[in-house]
């Protein structure tokens, strides 16, 4: 989901019928909101100013917005930073951007944010967005990849997400989504934002996240691939329970071994749970 200016004398942006005008060097343009990436634009001057007032950049931060669009929140946030990076995957938008700033002063990155890699922009990166409803959940396992080279990320998505990402256990938005970015990083919701905010509407509402890499309050993964397949098999059937769910990956006696019921499902364990089951199972499979 791309960002877009809201009305205002220069970089106007104004809606007629679903073709959002704007003014891009001085010449008018016009850009249809495709479907194919999710584009809702953000138009609501309110929102767009928290949401910079939430990220509070400073000249020297590295900043890199995912989902740039028409630049509603670009254009701000360079008045605060001495440069910024742009992930944008929609070639029209890219290149009006391109026109507009220098490219001192703005990188544009043609790609697919699902498969950019970060690594190549550096470290300390501040990671800011209005993301696409449809990339969501994807997209944030992809950011958590490159948790090392992170120093906060915060990003629009669709509230239910948001609702997931935050969930305790034991609760119904609790899942593998939670699981493994709560083990990685601190999660807030700032803000909710409602659909009204939005060029065309959206029909759900939306909340800005900040995720921040725990560092080193980050638990301890002996093995992290293993870590993310007992949370994969875990959550993978809701009903079943641990037993059954992780039958290839423990047996009983590895479950209640670590003070873990097979009895119980996924969902009323912990984070730290699944980290003492994963540690001690890759612990017993270095050992054989």
């Amino acid at each position: 989901m791309a960002a877009t200016p809201s009305p205002r004398k220069r970089g106007s942006s104004a809606v007629r019928s679903k073709t959002l005008d704007f003014r891009v060097g001085g010449n008018d343009a016009r850009h249809v909101p495709r479907k194919r990436f999710g584009q809702h634009f953000l138009v609501d001057q309110h929102y767009i100013e928290r949401i910079v007032g939430a990220l509070g950049a400073q000249p020297g931060d590295r900043l890199v917005e995912i989902g740039p669009g028409l630049g509603a929140l670009t254009r701000p946030l360079l008045d605060r930073v001495t440069h910024a990076d742009v992930v944008e995957i929609d070639r029209d938008l890219a290149r009006k951007l391109a026109s507009e700033f220098t490219a001192d002063h703005l990188s544009v990155h043609v790609a697919d944010a699902l498969t950019f890699d970060f690594r190549s922009l550096g470290s300390d990166l501040r990671i800011v967005g209005n993301l696409p409803y449809y990339i969501s959940s994807p997209l944030l396992f992809h950011l958590a990849q490159f948790e090392a080279n992170l120093r906060d990320v915060t990003v629009m998505l669709q509230k239910e997400v948001v609702d997931r990402m935050i969930a305790p256990p034991a609760t119904p938005e609790y899942g593998r989504l939670s699981v493994m970015l709560q083990v990685l990083f601190r999660i807030e919701r700032l803000f909710n934002v409602p659909p009204g905010a939005f060029r065309p509407a959206p029909k759900v509402g939306s909340a800005v996240a900040r995720l921040t890499p725990l560092r080193e309050e980050r638990p301890h993964l002996a093995d992290e691939r293993l870590f993310a397949q007992i949370v994969a098999a875990a959550f993978g059937q809701r009903r079943k329970t641990l037993r059954n769910a992780l039958k290839t990956l423990a047996t009983e006696v590895q479950l209640e071994s670590v003070g873990i019921e097979s009895g119980a499902r996924g969902e009323t364990l912990a984070v730290d749970d699944f980290v003492r089951l994963a540690n001690s199972l890759a612990v017993g499979s270095n050992a054989e």
